[in-house]
């Protein structure tokens, strides 16, 4: 345990040419970074008191540099630069100036800046003043200098003329580099000589070791990287590199329990569980030891860490599917939270209680409205909130309608606008593109997805910060993708895709979401194209994702390749799976599937009972698009079994909802087996009425056309193309029918031939 707090009695310590102490003594030292700092800050104060033009100081306040140069960790003179150069060319030029003529100069050079920082604040009208941020600044640092004895003086000016002679090492590269490109670009060389040959490393790899950070720096640098880990992944350093730089402000203070947590977090990020249960525990430990929880919570601070130190392990846990590691974590926690009467972490407890539950797989609504009740009685308007989103998912699954779910989403919203929960505003947005999906409104799903990506697009904050990359923008942008996917629109869908894997990296969290998403639409797309080799190299990906899915669609490429035996033993697996889990939609696709197996099969009446089963259920459960599916299929089952007129007036159930919120495919589908029903049914009747019937049926098979070549679907244009060969033919119109004829020879030589059922 000695060692624990052995960095709690270092002394003042010089190492790689830095004047440095422990994290709890002195909060700040003076480095050669530091000092270029000042030297910028003096000369925003000069050019003040001067009235010189203050243009290139407001610009420096508007890019909001100042807060980052002086809590951000210690950077060479060349990135100092270039970061003041961006904005106010003339301040970097005198800031180097100044640097240069210190470095250069004598011991004594320094020592004068120094006390001439003093004048900044001297006058009636200081140009700083001593109780602002930059005041402060100053402030600690001439005190800091002040401390200093002659020998660590003399490092710090020999660390001084190091740093500026880093700069100058790296700036006579780059102005060699830039020469030799100019010669590379006037001469011709002939291939003699490369120019990879003459490059020069961008970094200088002389520089050692920066040493620990102050408290302020370390501080800064925990805030800025977990709301970037929060806001935008993007912005924050990778796993390795944000672990590399936690490490090194560990090793100089393994106390700082803040640095632990957002080891805990970064773990996460790579999915690591050891390293995330081994910050974690330290996390608690170090919070206990140094009694910061005690100070913010007065004498229960120790009991306080204890109590959320076990949710949060039955937290993790959770989140690795560890159910009985999480379970006996969360009845340690809500036992420390009962003993000590905390009603606002038993809140927390309960929420966890049933989403462990839920994994599970036993869906105990009554403990989420409890603790709805609970939490709006305590006045913990975020609890509640997630407690009613909670309830709409379970009953969504359980078929309520949904009027009903949108009423109690209302509910949810008031919430969020009257304490201006803005995270769960998105996540209610997201939740409702979902459910909206779910039920087949993809028009209603595609105006949530609109409203989010809108609202957003409306907010006046640094975006390069404050990006939402949170998981209800991952499920709207997915799904936006799936909905241009399915019009046809697939260079849309691309786009957004692409926008996606930019916003969430491939190791983020919520990555997930859009490589399933992606490789569903690529799927789809092969299927449609009838390139059914490249579907089957999908489905591993796919499964690994998410497993029933990837058995689904791994029985519709079998269906696809006609190995109709192996397709259904696997849907026969899927199906018991599917009866566990009670995943109704899953269920009604099955089924559906089921019966075309059937229909490759021959067996006709058989598939009926299956579809009328799966029409059941996905009325129950409010499924429109799958009910009209359903329906669909049931139409050409009976068109099949010889009752066209009972299919076409089948058919006009389903049509409309197909249209309306269908894909492409399902659309031409649906307006082919409608012109089937039509050619079919009109069979007996007169010649006056079966030519009408023939016409209005080539009409439909037009429009079916238009939506399979959108969809890419070179197998359904070419049995459109025949099946309008041969009406073409029976009424007489040469010209119309030798056109799609040929047509129908071009798709026939291109496209393989599975047997492609054609009306006789």
């Amino acid at each position: 345990m000695a060692s624990v707090h052995e960095s709690m009695f270092f002394n003042p310590m010089m190492a790689n040419g830095v004047v440095h102490a422990n994290i709890f003594g002195i909060k700040d030292w003076v480095t050669p970074h530091k000092i270029s700092i000042l030297v910028l800050l003096h000369e925003m104060a000069t050019s003040k008191e001067q009235g010189t033009p203050e243009v290139e100081t407001r610009r420096l306040h508007m890019n909001k540099l100042n807060l980052p140069l002086l809590q951000g960790p210690d950077m060479t003179l060349l990135q100092l630069l270039k970061t003041i150069g961006e904005c106010c060319p003339k301040l970097a030029s005198a800031v180097s100036t100044r640097v240069k003529l210190m470095a250069e100069g004598e011991l004594k050079d320094m020592e004068n800046f120094f006390y001439s920082l003093q004048n900044v604040f001297s006058g009636t009208e200081p140009a700083v003043h001593k109780t602002s941020v930059i005041g402060l600044f100053l402030r600690h640092m001439i005190l800091a200098y002040n401390k200093l004895s002659f020998s660590q003086v003399y490092k710090l000016y020999t660390a001084l003329q190091q740093y500026y002679q880093s700069y100058e090492k790296i700036s006579s590269k780059t102005a060699e580099r830039e020469d030799t490109d100019m010669e590379l670009t006037s001469l011709d060389l002939d291939g003699k000589m490369e120019k990879k040959e003459l490059e020069f490393p961008t970094r200088d790899e002389e520089i050692v070791d920066r040493g620990p950070l102050s408290q302020k720096q370390a501080e800064y640098f925990l805030a800025q990287q977990a709301s970037l880990l929060k806001n935008n992944e993007n912005k924050a350093l990778s796993p390795a590199a944000l672990q590399k730089e936690l490490n090194n402000l560990l090793k100089f203070n393994p106390d700082f329990s803040e640095a632990h947590y957002l080891s805990y977090l970064n773990s996460l990020r790579v999915q690591d569980y050891f390293s995330a249960m081994h910050s974690l525990l330290h996390y608690f430990d170090r919070l206990i030891l140094t009694g910061s929880d005690s100070k913010s919570s007065g004498e229960d601070g120790f009991g306080r860490s204890l109590r959320y130190a076990a949710l949060n392990l039955a937290a993790l846990n959770c989140r690795f599917g560890h159910h009985e590691q999480a379970q006996f974590a969360l009845q340690e926690a809500i036992r420390i939270a009962q003993e000590s009467s905390d009603h606002v972490c038993l809140q927390h407890c309960l929420s966890w209680l049933y989403i462990l539950e839920q994994m599970k797989g036993s869906d105990n609504a009554v403990l989420v409205e409890h603790s709805v009740k609970k939490a709006g009685q305590l006045g913990l308007p975020y609890l509640a909130s997630l407690g009613i989103q909670s309830l709409v998912q379970q009953r969504t699954f359980s078929g309520r309608s949904a009027n009903k779910l949108m009423d109690a989403m209302k509910d949810s919203d008031m919430l969020h606008w009257k304490h201006g929960l803005s995270e769960l505003i998105d996540v209610s947005i997201a939740q409702k593109t979902a459910i909206w999906k779910m039920y087949g409104q993809s028009t209603m799903a595609l105006q949530q997805t609109q409203l989010l990506l809108y609202m957003h697009s409306l907010e006046s904050v640094n975006m390069d910060i404050h990006q939402n990359n949170t998981e209800a923008m991952a499920v709207v942008l997915c799904h936006l993708a799936e909905l241009h996917a399915e019009q046809g629109y697939y260079s849309a869908a691309s786009e957004i895709l692409k926008h996606l894997k930019d916003r969430f990296p491939p190791h983020s969290q919520h990555a997930k979401l859009w490589m399933l998403f992606d490789q569903n639409i690529q799927f789809n797309r092969a299927m449609s194209d009838g390139k059914y080799h490249i579907a089957d190299s999908l489905v591993p990906g796919i499964a690994a994702l998410n497993g029933p899915e990837g058995f689904y669609r791994k029985a519709l490429v079998l269906k696809a390749q006609d190995q109709i035996t192996e397709s259904y033993r696997l849907l026969q697996k899927l199906l018991d799976h599917c009866q566990k889990k009670k995943s109704i939609e899953m269920l009604i696709k099955i089924l559906i599937l089921e019966a075309e197996l059937f229909w490759r099969s021959s067996c006709h009446a058989v598939a009926v009972p299956l579809l009328l089963k799966a029409l059941a259920l996905s009325r129950e459960y409010h499924l429109e698009y799958l009910t009209s599916e359903a329906i669909l299929h049931l139409a050409f089952s009976q068109l099949l079994l010889g009752i066209p007129e009972q299919a076409l007036n089948v058919l006009h159930m389903a049509i409309e909802p197909i249209l309306a919120n269908g894909t492409v495919l399902d659309r031409g589908r649906a307006m082919l087996l409608l012109a089937k029903c039509q050619v079919a049914s009109a069979a007996s009747c007169p010649a006056q009425e079966k030519a009408e019937a023939f016409e209005s049926a080539i009409e439909n098979l037009n429009e079916a056309k238009i939506y399979f070549e959108k969809a890419d679907c070179g197998e359904r244009i070419r049995e459109v193309l025949y099946l309008q060969a041969r009406l073409f033919n029976t009424l007489g119109k040469t010209k119309e029918r030798n056109k799609c004829a040929m047509m129908f020879r071009q798709l026939h030589q291109e496209l393989p031939t599975y047997g492609v059922p054609l009306l006789s």
